[in-house]
C-alpha cells in the first residue's frame, strides 16, 4: 500500500552546508497496518511523514500509494484523500464540531446526508453523544475530547491512508489510554493503512503491526514489535526500547505461543498408566481430555499416589482457570500469579484443548530468541 524508495530530505544551511533530515529511508507498509515511527528528537521521522501527502517535498526518492509514485498527484487531491492528524488538533475554532468533522466530505461534494450518516457513525466509535457535541465549538471541548475529533476528522473522508503525528502526546496519561484503546478498536473496523509518529515505545508496541526505529535521518532497524524487542540491532535500538524490553514482551506474546503440548490422557486411564506419564514426562499433574480433545480437566500425583486399581475419571479434578490463546502473556502471568499456579491449561472458545503454558515455558519462550513477528512473517 505504502511503499517509501531511497527517501531523502536535504536542507542547505544559511552557511551553505548541506543537513540530512532524513537520509535514503526505504519500507513498506503493508495495506491494513499500523506502522509507527519511532526515535528521539529531530531523527527524521516527522519530516518522512510529511514527505508521504509532500507537505515537504523529497529531496530524492519516492514515496508510492499502491504503486503510484505520488509525485505524479496534484497536491491538493493527494492531502484530501490521506487523513491527517497532528499533535496540536488543529480543529478549526469558528466551526462547529459537524462542521469540522465534515470540512473533507463537503470539500469532496458529498451530499448533508451522507456527511451526517458518516458523523453518527465516527461519533458512536468514539462514545461521544452526537445530540450533546455536534453543535458545540472546539473550545467548549476538553482537550482529551478535541483530540478524538480530530481522530475522527480525519476519517470522515474515509481514506484508506491515515498519517498521524504524535496524535495522543500532547494528552494526558489517562485520556491518552483511553483514546489509544478506541483507536485500536476503530482501526480493527476500518482497517486503515497508517503511519504513526511517537516518541513513545509503550504507545508504539501496543499500536503498532511494525516499527520504524529512526536515529539521525536513517532507519535503524523496521521490525514487528515483538521482534524489536527480542533482537534490538544495535546497542541504540536496546537503548531506546528499555532495559525492561523483555518485560514489555509480555503485552505482545500470546499464550498460544508460549504453549507446550505435554501427552494427556483419556478419563479411563488407569492410575497406575497416569503416574507412569507424569513420571516420564516429570511433572506432577496430567490433563485429561475425552475423545473430541476437549479438557475435562487434571489429575495430580500428590491424590493418586498409592493408590491402586480404578479409573483416572475418580480423582479429576476441573480446571478452574485457564488461558484463551490469544491472550497476552502478561495477562496469563496475572492469573498464575492471582490463583499461586505456574500452569494453566490452553483452551480455545470451542473447549478444545490445545496445549498448556507455564511460567517455565514462558521464560524459554522469552529467553530462546524466537518472535511473534518471525511467527508471523513464516
Amino acid at each position: 500500500m505504502i511503499e517509501l524508495d531511497q527517501l531523502s530530505k536535504t536542507y542547505t544551511q544559511k552557511d551553505g552546508a548541506q543537513v540530512k533530515a532524513v537520509d535514503t529511508v526505504s519500507l513498506k507498509v503493508a495495506e491494513g497496518e499500523i506502522c509507527v515511527f519511532l526515535g528521539p528528537s529531530g531523527c527524521g521521522k516527522s519530516t518522512t511523514l510529511k514527505m508521504i501527502n509532500r507537505l515537504i517535498a523529497p529531496t530524492s526518492g519516492r514515496v508510492l500509494l499502491n504503486g503510484e509514485d505520488t509525485s505524479s498527484i496534484d497536491e491538493v487531491s493527494l492531502r484530501r484523500h490521506i487523513g491527517y492528524v497532528i499533535q496540536q488538533i488543529g480543529l478549526f475554532p469558528n466551526m462547529s464540531i459537524e462542521e469540522n468533522i465534515t470540512i473533507v466530505p463537503r470539500l469532496l461534494g458529498w451530499d448533508k446526508k451522507r456527511c451526517r450518516e458518516r458523523v453518527m457513525e465516527l461519533m458512536a466509535m468514539v462514545a461521544m453523544d452526537p445530540k450533546k457535541f455536534l453543535k458545540r465549538y472546539p473550545r467548549e471541548l476538553s482537550g482529551g475530547q478535541q483530540q478524538r475529533i480530530g481522530v475522527i476528522r480525519a476519517l470522515a473522508a474515509d481514506a484508506p491512508v491515515l498519517l498521524m503525528d504524535e496524535p495522543f502526546g500532547a494528552v494526558d496519561p489517562i485520556n491518552r489510554e483511553s483514546i489509544q484503546n478506541e483507536f485500536f478498536q476503530m482501526q480493527r473496523q476500518l482497517k486503515k493503512t497508517v503511519i504513526m509518529v511517537s516518541h513513545d515505545i509503550d504507545e508504539a508496541i501496543k499500536l503498532g503491526d511494525q516499527v520504524a526505529i529512526f536515529r539521525a535521518g536513517k532507519l535503524v532497524q523496521f521490525d514487528h514489535p515483538d521482534a524489536l524487542l527480542a533482537r534490538p540491532k544495535d546497542e541504540f535500538v536496546g537503548a531506546f526500547v528499555g532495559q525492561d524490553h523483555t518485560l514489555k514482551r509480555l503485552l505482545l506474546v500470546r499464550a498460544g505461543d508460549a504453549a507446550t503440548t505435554p501427552t494427556t490422557a483419556r478419563p479411563d486411564v488407569s492410575l497406575d498408566q497416569a503416574l507412569t506419564l507424569m513420571d516420564d514426562q516429570d511433572t506432577r499433574y496430567l490433563t485429561i481430555t475425552d475423545a473430541d480433545n476437549r479438557a475435562v480437566g487434571y489429575v495430580t500425583r500428590r491424590e493418586i499416589r498409592g493408590l491402586s486399581g480404578g479409573a483416572a475419571s475418580d480423582k479429576v479434578r476441573p480446571f478452574t482457570i485457564n488461558a484463551a490463546p490469544d491472550e497476552n502473556l502478561r495477562v496469563v502471568l496475572s492469573k498464575m500469579y492471582k490463583h499461586s499456579t505456574s500452569w494453566m491449561p490452553v483452551i480455545d472458545a470451542d473447549g478444545a484443548y490445545l496445549g498448556e503454558v507455564t511460567q517455565d515455558s514462558i521464560a524459554s519462550y522469552l529467553s530462546s530468541g524466537r518472535s511473534r513477528g518471525m511467527a508471523l512473517a513464516a
